[in-house]
Order: structure tokens, then C-alpha cells, then sequence
């Protein structure tokens, strides 16, 4: 038997990711949870970087603390994917290809509220992938998974509290109606 090349084993991969993306599975699903911490951290650097106003400092620090936590979260699950027998994004290309969030160059000059809002959001939308991906892991009896996107649903729901608390807001209010319009 012959042995595949890497270029040949990427090309399975790829073929193997697009096939679970059509008939998800908790591991494909995770994926994009891997993909949308990816663009989050990348976000909230941006967000801890270019932040104006009188509470800025504080608003750096939380973002900081937020972007330390996506990237532990992002480095563990990868790593989970893994010990699972699965393959988890690795590439810019697959980051911006499966994430659900989109950043822009814009952003930075967004107000402090703004940007608040906006990361709120990106919270919202990463836990419908993970609710998701905590049912299909369920159903797959892959109990480690699911236990660890539980916590990270946990912690997510922290952040969204944290920055709805910043807006004068309580719960998901303004995030769960916009859907309802869809």
C-alpha cells in the first residue's frame, strides 16, 4: 500500500470536512466554534487596541481577559478535536472559511458602545453553534465534548451578561429579537 502524500492527505481532509458540513456532526460543528474563536480573538485585540472614551482602560483590561480566555477555549478544543479523531481548522483559509462572524477593518473606529454591542453579538451567534454542537455530541455519545462545550456555553453566557451589563441591558435583550425578524 502506498503511503499519501500531505497534499494528498489535505485534499481527503478537505473532502471529509465538506461532507460533514452537509450532514453535521458534533465534530464539524465544533469546527466552526474553533473557527468563530479564532475571529472573536481577533476581534476583541483589535477592540482592546483601537477603544476610545472615558472608561477605556477598563474596557482594554475586559477585552483582554476576553481574548486570553477565546484563545485558551480555541487551543483546548482544537487539541479536543484531535484526541477525538477528528481535525480541527488550522488554516487562515478554513478560520475565515467556517467562522460565522465577520470582522472588518472598520471596526476599530467604532464607539466604545459599538463595539461593546457588536462582541455581545458574536457571543450570541458562537453559542447557537454551541448549543448545537453540544447536541449532536450528545447524540454521538461523545461525553468529553459535550461536557466541554457545556462550560464553554457557560462562559459565554458570562461575557454576554458582562457586555449586556456594560449597554444598560439584562439577558439577551437585543440580541434573541433581532433572529425572531430573520
Amino acid at each position: 500500500m502506498t503511503e499519501l502524500t500531505p497534499a494528498q492527505k489535505w485534499t481527503q481532509e478537505q473532502a471529509q470536512a465538506d461532507k460533514d458540513h452537509h450532514t453535521p456532526t458534533a465534530g464539524a460543528m465544533t469546527g466552526h466554534i474553533v473557527a468563530n474563536l479564532e475571529v472573536l480573538s481577533h476581534k476583541l485585540l483589535q477592540a482592546s487596541w483601537y477603544v476610545t472614551g472615558l472608561n477605556r482602560n477598563s474596557l482594554r483590561e475586559q477585552f483582554a481577559h476576553q481574548r486570553e480566555q477565546a484563545q485558551t477555549q480555541l487551543v483546548t478544543l482544537g487539541q479536543m478535536l484531535i484526541d477525538e479523531g477528528e481535525m480541527a481548522p488550522s488554516t487562515t483559509q478554513e478560520f475565515v472559511d467556517y467562522s460565522m462572524l465577520e470582522e472588518s477593518g472598520a471596526f476599530k473606529y467604532e464607539s466604545a458602545t459599538a463595539m461593546i454591542d457588536q462582541l455581545a453579538h458574536d457571543y450570541y451567534t458562537e453559542n447557537l453553534f454551541v448549543t448545537r454542537a453540544i447536541k449532536l455530541a450528545q447524540k454521538e455519545e461523545r461525553p468529553v465534548l459535550a461536557a466541554f462545550l457545556t462550560e464553554l456555553l457557560g462562559s459565554n453566557n458570562h461575557n454576554i451578561a458582562e457586555l449586556q451589563a456594560m449597554l444598560g441591558r439584562y439577558g439577551l435583550e437585543g440580541l434573541a429579537e433581532e433572529d425572531e425578524d430573520d
